[in-house]
């Protein structure tokens, strides 16, 4: 398994608290409790640097870690936890519309969707948004270990017209037990932020 230099940079809910904007970024949105922070740390080959939680909704600010100083990973709050009052709701939408309005260095927005169920109202939003942002339409279908390999086809291709991606779009299976996936997803980052192009 290879070392990955990674580190947690920053933590952010306002503009002004945002790491510079010298190198490239590539940020990750999805529901609470998709697995984001489990990608991030399957991703760096570390099982901390992204902390998990089994209480959906409790990562409330923007996390920024630096990869190997040369771009940064960025892990939104995630959404559509209904536990969490409106005006919560309300404030980590509006973070991560400020984070996605304005950060020129940012190079691509990773949906992620739970390979197990139909996209809901909030991930066909949240694709609404990245594509009205400017951001070709990438997805990771995550906790594909969860899935019998008789469902896998049909799930991915139920998300694929759900959020209605296309032969510009990527759609990237994905497991953080296995690992399935890991190593398509790196490749793409590294590509797109050594490349710089949306």
């Amino acid at each position: 398994m290879d070392y990955i230099d990674a580190s947690l940079l920053a933590t952010a809910v306002r503009p002004d608290q945002y790491p510079d904007t010298f190198v490239p970024e590539v940020a990750f949105v999805g529901r609470s409790n998709v697995g984001k922070s489990s990608l991030i740390n399957c991703l760096t080959n570390r099982a901390k640097l992204a902390r998990t939680s089994s209480s959906p909704g409790k990562t409330a600010t923007i996390n920024f870690y630096n990869i190997k100083d040369v771009y940064r990973l960025v892990d939104l709050p995630g959404y559509g936890y209904a536990k969490v009052s409106k005006a919560e709701q309300a404030k980590w939408a509006d973070m991560i519309e400020t984070y996605l309005k304005n950060r020129y260095n940012l190079t691509a927005v990773i949906q992620l969707v739970d390979s197990r169920h139909k996209p809901t109202h909030d991930d066909i939003t949240m694709m609404e948004w990245i594509r009205s942002f400017g951001y070709r339409p990438v997805v990771v279908a995550t906790k594909l270990d969860k899935l019998k390999k008789s469902q896998i086809e049909s799930n991915l291709t139920l998300i694929y017209n759900t959020l209605r991606l296309d032969d510009e779009s990527i759609l990237f299976p994905f497991s953080a037990e296995t690992r399935s996936g890991k190593d398509e997803i790196m490749s793409f980052i590294e590509d797109i932020c050594l490349g710089g192009s949306r």
